[in-house]
């Protein structure tokens, strides 16, 4: 019989998470800006997250953007920095709170003043 640690345990989900998020290329399939829609910004856009917690944005096949990447499984967030970049990679900047998620799919809202974001990945 052997017992668990709580560290262990935060090890073996942050471990599942980083192998979810690292296996395959990822796109935005939805973000709104409050009411506003602007999925279509993201279009050309595919991410690829890497072990060492970076993040390519890669436009129609080249890297455009290496930004960096973290995750909270105890806090269910995600946190996601595009340094210098101008829309719409800026948009995609600071914390967000994880709401669903599946192997191939991340839901997620972030409050930024008093505006509503929700952003949706699917891996492709």
């Amino acid at each position: 019989l052997s017992v668990c640690s709580k560290e262990k345990i935060q090890e073996y989900q942050e471990n599942l998470i980083l192998q979810a998020m690292v296996n395959g290329q990822w796109k935005v399939s939805s973000y709104k800006k409050g009411s506003t829609d602007v999925t279509s910004d993201f279009s050309a856009y595919k991410f690829q997250f890497r072990t060492n917690l970076t993040v390519e944005a890669i436009n129609n096949g080249t890297i455009e953007k290496t930004g960096t990447w973290n995750a909270d499984p105890s806090a269910q967030t995600i946190t996601s920095t595009f340094t210098g970049a101008v829309d719409p990679l800026v948009l995609l900047n600071g914390t967000w709170n994880i709401t669903s998620t599946t192997w191939t799919s991340v839901n997620a809202t972030q409050n930024v003043g008093s505006e509503l974001r929700t952003l949706r990945l699917d891996k492709l």
